[in-house]
């Protein structure tokens, strides 16, 4: 083959590559930790969600959230906006609770969920005889860092494998090569373990309560006090970095908005993935807008990394961290947080839009006067508008809200409103639902 004809060969590798990729656009999987975040992630371009009632789920805390019947009406919600729901059983069960395993796999197979997410290969198997209409996702818990693993339980009727956090691009590449019909999910934001994906024992030591069975403590983001001791005189002296301990453990949180691109362009995930059911709808609502915008920017060649780490830093977080998708374990220094356990943020919610879409409920305090910014799901329903409830006003390329009264949907006036007022309070327009009140702190 000629130079040109080879030129002309790779030219049409590439061509037919961004075509591929603009066929099979990649899934956005966001965090539900309850039936309001549900909605909101949806709301805000989430194409799937996860999340789970707290038999077997890996957080128990948030899937508390759900019974049995808001679980079986979140799901039957998201289908009817056509977007899919994957459901967390990815604990790690007791002998003595694989007849509530089954029984459980039996209640969420009748809701009929798009896929169970799940950890152990019991649970694989238990479930494909129970709901073997129903996809299994394999959790991150399970560390699938090869494709030598990833075929076992691809055999074993996985359609879509979670990877490990430790992975590299490259060998989820290899993966892909290896078994091109089996989806890869990715994480792409929130927070980091300390220990490989969920394999840690210090929550159990310390407080009792077991990270794989969904009820890990964080202890790794706890302040700790160091000593040394010498062995042979018994003298024990405090090693003092700062007057409240060191926080040696504590994981800076995963941030992959300004790589969206080269994930996207290596065309083998099948789907993005953000941590956080027990995030804030703030939170849910922020990451999944940002993750969004990411993704569409990439398909319609606007990409821009300043602009999503701009919106991600109005997230609490732990500081940020783009972890090991791109270098391995041992060549990164940065990945922890060694000052605080949580770091703040110049920004707080301030209210969220009803469903009505007449009022929102307080979640800060409002004064009138406040110049309030509004993050919506969508700016298109946005208009500039004046009259004695408030005005809803543009500037520097952003929407604001100021109220000139705080007026309830039973039309009492209040001086101000705080959050703990479960009155809904008057806007001066129809906003998107869910739309967000913001607030500089």
């Amino acid at each position: 083959m000629s130079k040109i004809d080879t030129q002309k060969a790779i030219s049409k590798d590439r061509f037919d590559n961004i075509f591929f990729m603009k066929e099979k656009k990649v899934e956005l999987l966001s965090p539900a930790g309850n039936f309001e975040k549900l909605k909101i992630a949806l709301a805000y371009g989430a194409d799937a969600v996860y999340g789970g009632v707290s038999h077997f789920s890996l957080r128990i805390r948030s899937s508390k959230e759900f019974s049995y019947e808001s679980f079986k009406d979140a799901i039957d919600y998201t289908h009817s906006l056509g977007k899919k729901i994957y459901v967390t059983i990815n604990g790690f069960p007791f002998n003595n609770q694989l007849k509530l395993v089954a029984k459980h796999i039996e209640k969420i197979a009748d809701m009929n969920p798009d896929a169970l997410i799940v950890s152990t290969p019991g649970v694989i198997k238990l479930a494909s005889k129970i709901a073997p209409k129903i996809d299994l996702h394999l959790s991150t818990q399970a560390n699938v860092l090869n494709y030598l693993d990833a075929e076992v339980y691809h055999d074993m009727g996985v359609k879509r494998i979670i990877a490990a956090r430790e992975i590299s691009l490259h060998d989820m590449i290899e993966i892909k090569k290896h078994l091109p019909s089996l989806e890869l999910e990715v994480f792409v934001h929130g927070s980091m373990c300390f220990a490989y994906s969920g394999r840690c024992l210090i929550s159990s030591l310390q407080s009792g309560r077991v990270a794989n069975r969904g009820s890990c403590a964080n202890d790794c983001r706890f302040d700790y006090t160091l000593y040394a001791k010498n062995e042979e005189s018994g003298v024990l002296m405090k090693i003092e970095e700062d007057e409240s301990g060191t926080y040696i453990m504590n994981a800076k949180d995963l941030n992959l908005s300004y790589h969206v691109d080269k994930i996207l362009q290596s065309s083998v995930i099948d789907s993005l993935k953000i941590e956080g059911r027990t995030k804030s709808a703030y939170y849910v609502a922020m990451s999944t807008k940002t993750y969004k915008e990411a993704i569409d920017d990439f398909y319609d060649d606007k990409f821009d990394p300043a602009k999503y780490e701009k919106a991600l830093n109005s997230i609490k977080n732990r500081g940020f961290s783009d972890a090991y998708l791109f270098q391995r374990p041992h060549e990164r220094y940065d990945t922890q947080n060694l000052d605080t356990a949580m770091s703040g943020s110049d920004k707080e919610i301030a209210g969220i839009v009803c469903e009505d879409k007449e009022h929102f409920l307080c979640k800060y305090k409002i004064y009138p006067d406040d110049e309030i910014e509004l993050i919506t799901p969508d700016d298109k329903e946005l208009c500039e508008v004046n009259n004695e409830i408030g005005k809803i006003y543009k500037k520097d390329d952003n929407w604001y809200l100021k109220l000139y009264k705080i007026v309830t949907k039973s039309h009492k006036e209040l001086e101000s409103v705080h959050s703990g007022n479960t009155n809904p309070i008057k806007l001066p327009m129809l906003l998107p639902a869910f739309s967000l009140l913001r607030k500089d702190i």
